[in-house]
């Protein structure tokens, strides 16, 4: 027969046990875009276009320099392209007959502080 032991409950605030991971909830429009960039990120050829401006010389890469390193036809990566743009992660500037693409350092910061939930990366 087995016994049992009572033990005493303190009760006490949440803030006592856990703290929050964000700073606050987050509104409807800001949560609309997070959503719009994490759908842009969510495409494994749009990610390896974002690395190859981001390791091209001055930050900028021409569409022409990122169709081989993907393996796609230049209207294919102009699509990637035009969704990241609108996801505000890149600007695209036409030279010529060129468009050049350079990454939104702003949103990326944004990205970073959206997703830092208090958690020590090592």
């Amino acid at each position: 027969m087995s016994t049992r032991t009572e033990l005493p409950i303190t009760p006490v605030g949440i803030a006592a046990c856990c703290s929050p991971l964000t700073a606050g909830v987050i509104d409807d429009a800001s949560a609309a875009q997070l959503a719009r960039v994490f759908k842009a990120l969510g495409d494994p050829t749009r990610v390896r276009l974002i690395s190859l401006i981001a390791a091209a010389e001055g930050a900028e890469a021409c569409i022409c320099e990122l169709t081989d390193p993907v393996g796609l036809s230049q209207p294919t990566v102009s699509h990637h392209m035009r969704l990241l743009v609108q996801a505000g992660l890149v600007t695209r500037e036409q030279r010529g007959k060129w468009a050049y693409y350079r990454l939104v350092g702003q949103t990326f910061n944004a990205l970073r502080e959206a997703v830092t939930v208090g958690i020590d990366v090592v």
